[in-house]
C-alpha cells in the first residue's frame, strides 16, 4: 500500500505541474501571436504611424489649397492667380502670346 500511495501522490504532483506548464505555453503563445498579442500590437503601431504620416500629407495639401483659394477670394483678389487659373481652365491665350506645348513622352 505504501508504494501505491506514493505513486499516486507523485502522479498528482506531476499532473498539476503538467497542467501548469501547458497553461503557461497556451497563454504565452496567445500573448505573442494572438489577436491582441505582441506581434499584432507592433503591426497596429506601424499602421498608426503610417496613417498619421498620410494625415500630415493631407493636412499640408489642404493648407496649400486653402492658400490658393484665399488668393482667389473676393476680399483679397490676386489678379495674377486669377489670370493663371482662367488661362488653364479656359485653355486660352492672348493674341500676342506664343504657346509651346509639351509632347507626352512615349516609351519604347
Amino acid at each position: 500500500m505504501g508504494i501505491f500511495s506514493e505513486l499516486q501522490s507523485r502522479l498528482k504532483n506531476s499532473g498539476l505541474l503538467l497542467v501548469c506548464i501547458l497553461l503557461f505555453i497556451y497563454f504565452g503563445y496567445h500573448a505573442v501571436n494572438g489577436e491582441r498579442g505582441f506581434l499584432r500590437y507592433m503591426y497596429l503601431k506601424q499602421e498608426i504611424s503610417e496613417a498619421r504620416r498620410m494625415a500630415e500629407n493631407y493636412h499640408n495639401q489642404k493648407i496649400r489649397l486653402e492658400d490658393k483659394v484665399r488668393l482667389l477670394s473676393s476680399s483679397s483678389l490676386d489678379l495674377d492667380m486669377l489670370e493663371e487659373r482662367a488661362r488653364v481652365v479656359l485653355n486660352m491665350a492672348g493674341p500676342d502670346e506664343f504657346i509651346i506645348l509639351d509632347e507626352p513622352e512615349t516609351t519604347k
